[in-house]
């Protein structure tokens, strides 16, 4: 068995995502003088997701494009790193680590940044269908890329409403695909979002051609010459020459557990995204970390969340800690629709829809629990989505019925 040389202090980060990649950097550049392993299951340079469900679909770039940072970025910042790599053990006790190729590593400080992989929902034949994927790498784009190319009739059925089966819904549109999204609850971002944005986004797909069915549990697929049939609860039939599955995603907890981390709804983290061990910190999807503004624990699947608890992870190890004090943020693009979300609706008693200028594609939702404003869904709007970080993060309290009234500019004087 080989081992790692041991010359210097070692920080080993486990997952090369955004949170990954990002913890790297800022290491050193808060001033980490030791040895950084970077390490990743997948071989490619560390590469931004978000666009495998968005334009990476339809665009022509090359992969080089997605990568996050030019491989010259990582020798010059003295980051090494072993890509293609699996992580087999983690003795926490030992401080080290073994990977599927005999390799021993030690650490001095360890950052999991091991994300989370798609629900593999129990639907019979899925393990035997044809063309089946899941949308949560850059293989898989590749893969369903190829697979659109090659397809005569390119019928796509995709299992579930989220916000990747929808813009992964958007992208194949683009490619003449055939597109049927299958949604168990009764209305697709139900979880997510208020029903008025569940109106919106249905309309917005079914004038594209896209056809979409709600409280459609599929319970089956069978398979025959290369051809699917999707089948639902209530016996339905769909044919697909490919299928896309985007149920949800559960967090990677394999190594945390074999570590004895304290685990609930991900791997617990302090305000400074250390774990329950002193040396080991975590971030990014895996985490389950205390919001402030919101005053509870919460889980998030988001880049921001990666790249801002990547930094803190960063100051706390290089001895300049501060506590993660960020309010939520995310995006959805799809076909010519920017949907900008800031803060968690999650309690909301009351959603007030804002539509400006007369325009059915810009308006905004805005969440409210009593008096407080908790988050806003933005639409084609970025300035309603600039003033509501502004109010949900000074915890301003707005005049509803201003609010109401679109002849009322969008500002903190007119909504007084």
């Amino acid at each position: 068995m080989n081992k790692h040389p041991l010359t210097t202090p070692t920080c080993i980060i486990i997952g090369a995502s955004h949170a990954g990649a990002n913890a790297a950097f800022s290491l050193r550049k808060e001033g980490w003088a030791g040895k950084i392993i970077l390490i990743d299951s997948d071989p490619r340079l560390p590469y931004h997701r978000p666009p495998l469900s968005k334009t990476y679909i339809t665009s022509d770039d090359p992969i080089e494009k997605l990568a996050l940072k030019p491989e010259a970025s990582y020798k010059q910042d003295g980051i090494e790193l072993l890509l293609g790599v699996k992580i087999t053990q983690l003795d926490a006790s030992a401080k080290k680590i073994f990977t599927h190729n005999g390799d021993e590593l030690h650490y001095d400080k360890l950052i999991l940044a091991t994300g989370a992989s798609p629900i593999v929902p129990a639907i019979n034949g899925l393990a035997d269908a044809h063309n089946l994927f899941f949308m949560r790498n850059l293989e898989d784009s590749l893969a369903i890329k190829a697979a659109i190319h090659k397809s005569s009739s390119k019928r796509v059925v995709i299992i579930g409403g989220g916000y990747i089966g929808l813009e992964a819904a958007a992208s194949l549109r683009k490619l003449g695909a055939s597109v049927l999204v299958l949604e168990r609850e009764n209305r697709i971002l139900a979880r997510v979002t208020a029903p008025e944005l569940s109106a919106f986004f249905l309309q917005l797909h079914e004038s594209h051609g896209v056809k979409i069915l709600t409280n459609k549990n599929v319970s089956a697929i069978t398979t025959n010459a290369s051809v699917n049939k999707v089948i639902t609860s209530d016996g339905t039939e769909y044919s697909a020459d490919i299928i896309i599955v985007g149920v949800g995603v559960r967090i990677n907890k394999t190594l945390a557990e074999q570590a004895g981390l304290i685990i609930e709804n991900g791997i617990c983290v302090n305000a400074q995204a250390r774990t329950s061990n002193e040396n080991i910190y975590a971030i990014g999807d895996c985490t389950y970390h205390f919001n402030p503004h919101y005053q509870r624990y919460i889980r998030l699947e988001s880049v921001q969340n990666a790249v801002d608890q990547a930094k803190i992870a960063a100051l706390a190890i290089c001895g300049r800690a501060q506590d993660y004090n960020a309010l939520p943020w995310f995006w959805s693009d799809q076909y010519d629709i920017k949907l900008q979300m800031v803060g968690l609706s999650t309690g909301y008693d009351q959603v007030i829809i804002r539509h400006e200028h007369n325009s059915d594609q810009k308006f905004s939702a805005w969440y409210f629990s009593g008096d407080e404003l908790l988050a806003v869904d933005a639409i084609n709007n970025a300035k309603a989505y600039v003033m509501g970080t502004k109010i949900i993060k000074a915890k301003t309290r707005i005049n509803k019925t201003a609010l109401m009234d679109r002849n009322r500019e969008l500002t903190l004087e007119q909504l007084q």
